[in-house]
């Protein structure tokens, strides 16, 4: 009968739970493959969105489109009627967006956008933090629906401030009073509900 001496540390990995904890799990495991989807990182909290947004007077959007269709249309249209930023569109096929220049690239702003909100897929995220560090930019805000952990832990490693699958519109709205249950603006601040 032979043994058969198996190099575990080459089968295992370290995984970070919620809790803090870690703990060695077979690599291939159901387990670990579960472990890697979770999201262990937490951006900044309530307060800390909000003071982000207090403090920003300009907001440039990348993967800012000019089809109204899409979100990064409504909500660059939303922050252009309700909000006092100065903002920026970034997409290099497009001449205007919402009436304003379109801007290649970040590089190409007139001044370092405070916030740079990101409509971008997860894959591009490494990139778009790539670029806003270039070019001096403190805050990286990806949209509602947009995840990659690795890319938010990257960029805080360089200095970054990250804010994570939030819709820069609904933030800025609900901190101001005027947010609609459906996430529309009603113009309104008002404890009375509407009698019909």
């Amino acid at each position: 009968m032979s043994t058969e001496t198996v190099d575990t540390a080459a089968t295992t990995e370290t995984v970070q739970l919620t809790n803090g904890l870690s703990c060695s799990v077979p690599a291939d495991s159901p387990l670990a493959k579960l472990l890697r989807t979770q999201r262990t990182w937490e951006g900044p909290d309530a307060k800390a969105r909000l003071g982000i947004l207090r403090k920003a007077k300009s907001i440039a959007i990348v993967g800012a489109s000019p089809n109204p269709a899409r979100s990064s249309y409504f909500v660059g249209t939303y922050l252009q009627q309700s909000s006092d930023y100065r903002v920026y569109f970034v997409n290099p096929r497009a001449d205007t967006i919402l009436g304003e220049k379109a801007y290649p690239d970040l590089a190409s702003l007139p001044e370092v956008p405070d916030i740079v909100d990101v409509f971008r897929k997860a894959s591009d995220i490494p990139s778009v933090i790539d670029d806003a560090i270039a070019v001096g930019a403190k805050t990286v805000w990806v949209q509602l629906g947009i995840w990659n952990q690795e890319a938010a832990e990257y960029g805080e490693s360089k200095g970054l401030t990250i804010v994570m699958d939030r819709c820069i519109k609904i933030e800025h709205a609900r901190f101001h009073g005027g947010l609609h249950l459906l996430g529309f603006d009603t113009g309104q601040i008002t404890a009375r509900k509407t009698i019909r």
